[in-house]
């Protein structure tokens, strides 16, 4: 097989491939699953302060060429998933990645606080790009409030973290997200994309919105948004070649996985693929990605990231 590992602000993973956060890591039996499976990480549900059963059902359905969701972030709260990183077997071959939520930057700073006062390895990635929870607009699209959000809790970190962020349509916006970035050192990865929000699906026999929380809005995923992820992934990988980008959004197969990394993706999560297939993907993942590199003559991923030519 070819050499499918990376790394993430110098931390090791035996492969690009680990779940996106939302998917198969609430509870510790789906996160058990993920370290038995063949990922080369694991992240965390989306941390909340206090648990939160999420938004109503039915919120999460798989429709032609991807998923529409409105979860709500449903989650155990922030401690459960701290208890959890205080257990970890931080010898295992893949690192454990945290994922925090918080509704306020308040929440964040105090999540954010635990977690370094417990001085475990593992990595964080604040949440800034979660379209379903009523009344919370996303924190990614106020340009002002996310620099602030930064400023305050890039000094608490200290060590490397990363920001997981929604979808950007304009280049204005790029420029402007990646200015933000860049001030800030230990900002060491930028997760793209999250879904993209707020779509709708409706049913035609029955004229019904498929989803029932906000009137039928929610989070798109899978194949449909490939193309829109790799223009994330891409510009701020252009953009900020000090800072490492993890591709998420429309992998099903080797092929959009291989074409993440081309533009630009340190490693590659998983998210709407991993609901519908489960964690047995990974070893299907992986052969297709290493058939993929073989056949194209590439023998490690630093081989052609980033390496998309243009007309």
């Amino acid at each position: 097989m070819a050499d499918l590992s990376t790394n993430i602000a110098g931390v090791p993973l035996p492969n690009v491939f680990f779940n996106a956060s939302g998917v198969w890591c609430q509870h510790e039996h789906e996160l058990q699953a993920l370290l038995e499976s063949q990922s080369g990480s694991l992240i965390t549900k989306s941390a909340t302060f206090e648990p939160r059963e999420g938004n109503p059902s039915p919120r999460y359905l798989p429709i032609p060429n991807g998923s529409i969701n409105s979860m709500g972030l449903p989650n155990e709260g922030y401690e459960y998933y701290l208890n959890y990183a205080r257990k970890f077997d931080y010898s295992h071959t893949k690192p454990l990645f945290i994922s925090l939520s918080g509704l306020s930057l308040a929440d964040n700073v105090k999540m954010v606080e635990a977690f370094v006062a417990a001085d475990l390895p593992c990595m964080l990635e604040i949440n800034f790009s979660c379209p379903n929870v009523p009344g919370k607009p996303q924190l990614g699209y106020d340009i002002e409030a996310m620099d602030n959000a930064l400023a305050t809790l890039a000094p608490l970190v200290k060590k490397p973290f990363g920001i997981k962020l929604p979808p950007y349509f304009d280049i204005a916006h790029f420029d402007q997200v990646a200015g933000v970035c860049q001030k800030y050192d230990n900002l060491a990865f930028l997760t793209c994309v999250n879904s993209v929000g707020n779509g709708l699906a409706i049913d035609f026999e029955t004229e019904t919105a498929l989803i029932k929380p906000k009137d039928g809005f929610g989070g798109l995923g899978g194949a449909m948004i490939l193309n829109t992820a790799l223009a994330n992934v891409n510009a701020f990988h252009r953009r900020l070649p000090g800072k490492q980008v993890i591709g998420v959004g429309g992998v099903t197969s080797g092929k959009e996985a291989f074409l993440h990394i081309l533009a630009g993706a340190s490693a590659v999560q998983i998210g709407t693929q991993l609901k519908e297939e489960g964690p047995a993907l990974f070893e299907r993942l992986n052969k297709e990605l290493s058939d993929i590199m073989m056949a194209k003559g590439y023998n490690s991923i630093e081989d052609f990231r980033g390496k998309v030519k243009t007309l």
